[in-house]
């Protein structure tokens, strides 16, 4: 809550109603003392965390507020004293300047220069694709850069995605999940029509346009809901129309096969509390096997899988090397998806 709740006569009241012997501190109070003493002391012990990291990778990246204001994240990971794995969120540092690479890199040099942490031990950089990301690992060419793989993989199939009949399917898809989520009659009818046609009483999904899984999970929800949709909007005249035709079926058919195993094993790869760059080479190999075109695949099905193909991003000598070196420590993969003649070595 923004720090003026403090004075809000109505927040006052009801804190009045809980005790009324306690005495409101003012919203100075919370902005000069409260805060900065809650902020020293979480910054002290994340200190002394980081102080038992040896070595380190970190995650950073651009945003804008709300208010368009520019930010630069940094997120460090680690390997404490009792072998657990540890993120810690550093920072969301103004970040003013033109995003060059230059900037970029010495914005990253500051952050971790204010937590006392030392560059020569930063094993490897995770960030998007960005152009300004890129060059700033190229300036610092003690930095090893990984792409994050959900960042690429969503470019890969919103490339994949760029076709006229896939821009009407999932467009009609968003259009219906407006107009049930708008009405509340809507949503009341689709409960009954469910109910007698014995389809699981699930509500349609929104889609997250920078998160590619959400398009898949609202395109899979529509195709479940068909026979209630239609059920209920065939009989209204003003949204008739947006009942699925047999050609929109199709599409979104196509799409749900093509994207549908992507979105059962990529899932291994946002985790946070566990190690899953290791996971990286095993989610490639799949990519290469089971998104394979299939004989009763539609034109689109195999379009959409072919471009979706990620191996070749990755093939960069930097970056096979990690990528080997962690599948090789994981216990669960060991040799299995690494080059014969590098075992050997």
């Amino acid at each position: 809550m923004p720090l003026n709740t403090v004075t809000k006569a109505g927040f006052t009241a009801l804190v009045k109603t809980l005790d009324k012997r306690y005495s409101m501190p003012s919203r100075t109070y919370f902005s000069q003392v409260a805060i900065p003493e809650l902020y020293k002391t979480c910054r002290q012990r994340v200190a002394a965390e980081l102080k038992t990291a040896e070595f380190f990778p970190t995650t950073t990246d651009m945003w804008s507020s709300r208010t368009a204001e520019p930010y630069q994240s940094l997120t460090v990971h680690f390997v404490n004293e009792e072998f657990d794995l540890k993120a810690r969120y550093l920072q969301t540092a103004h970040f003013p300047d033109d995003h060059t690479g230059e900037n970029t890199a010495a914005g990253l040099r500051e952050g971790l220069a204010s937590w006392d942490l030392d560059e020569e031990n930063h094993v490897c950089l995770t960030t998007d694709n960005a152009s300004n990301m890129v060059k700033a690992a190229l300036l610092r060419n003690e930095w090893t850069r990984l792409q994050c793989f959900g960042h690429r993989l969503h470019l890969a199939i919103e490339n994949a995605m760029k076709d006229d009949r896939v821009s009407r399917a999932t467009g009609l898809c968003k259009k219906l999940v407006g107009h049930f989520s708008h009405s509340w009659k809507k949503k009341a009818a689709m409960t009954e029509a469910q109910r007698e046609l014995n389809l699981p009483e699930h509500a349609l999904i929104t889609e997250c346009p920078t998160r590619w899984g959400s398009k898949e999970m609202m395109i899979a929800r529509v195709l479940e809901q068909t026979k209630a949709i239609s059920q209920v909007l065939s009989g209204d005249r003003n949204a008739r129309h947006l009942v699925p035709t047999w050609q929109d079926t199709d599409v979104l058919e196509s799409i749900h096969k093509a994207l549908h195993p992507l979105q059962e094993f990529t899932d291994a790869l946002s985790g946070e509390e566990y190690i899953s760059i290791s996971y990286l080479k095993p989610v490639l190999h799949l990519l290469a096997t089971s998104v394979l075109a299939e004989d009763d695949d539609t034109d689109l099905s195999r379009s959409i899988k072919t471009k979706a193909y990620l191996k070749d991003k990755y093939s960069d000598p930097d970056t096979q090397e990690i990528l080997d070196v962690a599948s090789f420590l994981g216990p669960r993969f060991k040799t299995q998806y690494i080059r014969a003649d590098l075992t050997c070595h």
